[in-house]
């Protein structure tokens, strides 16, 4: 998949940009500040339908306007296709795929991509959050119908929480709120789904993730992630649900985990059970990368998540390689692993790397260079060679 062209409204910092991009390697190079990260952001959005630095999108809208327009040309194996998203500041985004109105669920179906970025180190250093939203974004992309089972569990969770707070203010205990059931099998229904779909991921990722490690740090620390599971008790060691196992298991120790915490549950007002709770767990050397590992260590396998989600992708999707996204990455790593993740990534068939060191770029990538300064974008090639093939200049 390439993204030939690029146009904002009213996106962050912009109040309208234009960006073409060219197969294989482009730089965008600006201070800090200026919006190379926001380019790349909405780029992002269309693909996972989220952001990588907020978890709402309003501020995504820039200040004063109430929605925000994406729209990008991408080129899809023989296909051209346009895909546009309107964020809303308040309500529910609206798309269009080709002109004519669809869902946004529709759009991971066109838009791959795969980021890397400073905010990865959260992944295998911050909370189980962060984890979570890697491995679902990565849902998105591999299976773009998750997106809607993924909202309809936030939407069932948000309302089951907000009875049990209501309960609990009533001064309910036991068995007593029969509504709770109802509640229940929608969680459990949706749960399931969303646990059984992470935890193929985490398999399918085992051997990629070992490979790039390898090829980033230089060294095989036979680096491991495993699912630890709320409806088990948090602890993968228990329980005998495996990757393998059919959806029925995991239902049946949902429904049996929240029945076990019914009674913590309406004292807390809280779901204290389901994939809103479960953590990814990352090992190196057979100890947790969070607290044991050395900083480099850490950032291969940040690294690492990002290539081996990049090579799942490459290898299912028909339509070829999921745009790279290297955004601000080069500053924070060291002169070797600089030079080992531009050698990985530069064969993929469209790099967009972000600097505000032109410097930093490896000379792998360090091609087709665009200018950011103030919300401005000037393209370094001459007007030649901003020509297409059929005679137009491009935007």
């Amino acid at each position: 998949m390439i993204v030939e062209h690029l146009n904002l409204v009213d996106f962050r910092n912009y109040a309208t940009a234009d960006l073409t991009l060219l197969r294989g390697p482009n730089v965008l190079v600006g201070r800090n500040g200026q919006g190379k990260t926001n380019l790349a952001e909405a780029v992002v959005f269309l693909a996972t339908l989220g952001s990588h630095r907020v978890s709402a999108d309003a501020p995504m809208v820039r200040d004063g306007q109430d929605f925000a327009v994406i729209r990008a040309r991408l080129s899809v194996g023989e296909r051209r296709v346009l895909t546009e998203v309107q964020i809303n500041r308040q309500g529910s985004n609206k798309a269009r795929i080709n002109g004519s109105p669809s869902k946004t669920s529709e759009l991971p179906r066109y838009a791959h991509v795969v980021l890397f970025a400073p905010e990865d180190l959260q992944i295998v250093r911050g909370d189980p959050s962060s984890r979570r939203r890697f491995a679902d974004q990565l849902l998105i992309q591999r299976t773009p119908r998750m997106a809607a089972v993924l909202g309809d569990y936030d939407r069932v969770l948000k309302q089951r929480t907000a009875l049990l707070k209501s309960a609990r203010a009533r001064g309910i205990r036991g068995d007593a709120l029969t509504t709770l059931d109802v509640w229940d099998d929608k969680l459990v229904a949706l749960g399931s789904e969303i646990i059984e779909a992470r935890m193929r991921l985490a398999s399918d990722l085992q051997q990629p993730l070992a490979d790039a490690y390898t090829a980033i740090a230089g060294a095989d620390h036979s680096p491991e992630l495993e699912w630890a599971l709320s409806v088990r008790g948090g602890d993968p060691e228990e329980g005998e649900v495996e990757a393998s196992d059919s959806r029925g298991a995991l239902a049946d120790q949902f429904r049996a985990a929240l029945q076990a915490k019914r009674t913590q549950e309406l004292d807390r007002g809280l779901t204290l059970v389901g994939p809103h709770r479960d953590d990814l767990l990352l090992r190196v050397r057979g100890l947790p990368v969070k607290g044991y590992a050395s900083h480099g260590e850490s950032w291969s396998v940040a690294l690492a998540l990002r290539l081996a989600s990049a090579e799942l992708l490459r290898a299912e999707s028909p339509a070829g390689d999921p745009v790279l996204i290297l955004d601000d990455v080069f500053a924070e790593l060291d002169a070797d692993r600089r030079q080992r993740l531009a050698s990985l990534t530069a064969g993929y068939e469209q790099v967009i790397v972000t600097a505000a060191v032109e410097e930093d770029i490896p000379e792998p990538l360090h091609r087709h260079v665009v200018r950011i300064h103030a919300g401005t974008i000037s393209d370094d090639r001459t007007s030649d060679e901003r020509t297409t093939d059929d005679g137009e200049e491009t935007p």
